[in-house]
């Protein structure tokens, strides 16, 4: 059976979630515009799906079961990734209207960019935003070229001709299949074994590159990638399907690692360690919609 079939959709994630604020399915059924009886069904519903009791209703109020606290603590979850997702698909439509136009390197795109732009929604109900995400070197023509008001970079270094701002810190892994060899080591990889190995990689202009041509210079440089592919989910589908060792931000393989689908090789010798910037056209200051989505994610910085 489909993962749709067992998981409830988002419309009863979010009722339940208003129980649990309000304490009664009436106000919660007025929150979201739907009829006490409609709330009720609906309810009913997912505790069918779900196998478990989740609200106990009295004339005093509706409460939440021990079963119904976990499950809304999940939801929470569910419903935030979602609303991230909305922010990040937004901004990815061509809008004629858009006032924001931002560029960011993949990692930041898919990672860090969506809970942003949620806060800055918040904010600025009005503005419309549109993204293009691309390498890190693509993001730097953008800006030069005047076709981006922002851009985020996972570089070294802030790219020739802009200028900049640190936003978070981030951490490059090598992960590998839990079946691959360097998985199942109890000494670490060496600066030398890294380098003379074939990895899956970014492609030439990312800044998960930059990163690691810059940390293997003085080990004899990278040997030529068993792939090079062009997005973070490429090289993850094949670090997982076993074909090589990947190096990856930390930021993209924690739900990979979590489920044990790939397994952290631990490198010794190796500074893997990079700042994520905000960048902006050299001599000019960020204005508008633009300083304050800067603002926004120079506050949650790591």
């Amino acid at each position: 059976m489909s993962l749709s079939h067992r998981v409830p959709d988002l419309g009863a994630l979010e009722l339940l979630l208003a129980v649990a604020r309000h304490g009664s399915l009436g106000r919660a059924a007025r929150e979201l515009g739907i009829t006490q009886p409609a709330a009720s069904s609906r309810i009913r519903s997912m505790e069918r799906q779900l196998g478990v009791a989740l609200v106990d209703r009295s004339p005093r109020g509706s409460r939440l079961t021990d079963a119904g606290a976990l499950v809304t603590d999940w939801a929470r979850r569910v419903v935030e990734a979602a609303e991230a997702f909305d922010a990040g698909a937004q901004a990815l439509r061509d809008r004629r209207d858009s006032r924001l136009r931002v560029a960011a390197s993949m990692t930041i795109a898919e990672y860090l960019l969506p809970g942003w732009l949620i806060a800055l929604r918040a904010e600025r109900t009005d503005t419309a935003v549109s993204l293009r995400a691309g390498n890190s070197a693509a993001v730097a023509a953008l800006l030069l070229d005047g076709e981006a008001d922002l851009g985020y970079v996972e570089g070294l270094a802030v790219p020739q001709g802009l200028q900049g701002a640190v936003v978070a810190h981030d951490r490059l892994l090598v992960v590998a299949a839990p079946g691959h060899r360097w998985a199942r080591r109890r000494v670490p990889v060496t600066p030398a074994e890294l380098a003379t190995t074939p990895l899956v990689l970014r492609e030439y202009g990312s800044g998960t590159r930059q990163v690691l041509d810059s940390a293997l210079a003085g080990h004899g440089g990278l040997a030529a990638p068993l792939m090079e592919l062009a997005s973070t989910t490429a090289v993850k589908a094949a670090a997982v399907s076993g074909a090589g060792p990947a190096v990856l931000s930390e930021l993209a393989v924690t739900e990979e690692l979590t489920s044990r689908r790939l397994a952290e090789v631990p490198v010794e010798g190796v500074d893997l360690r990079r700042a994520l910037r905000a960048v902006w056209p050299r001599g000019t200051r960020p204005t508008g919609p633009a300083r304050d989505l800067l603002s926004l994610s120079r506050a949650t910085r790591a």
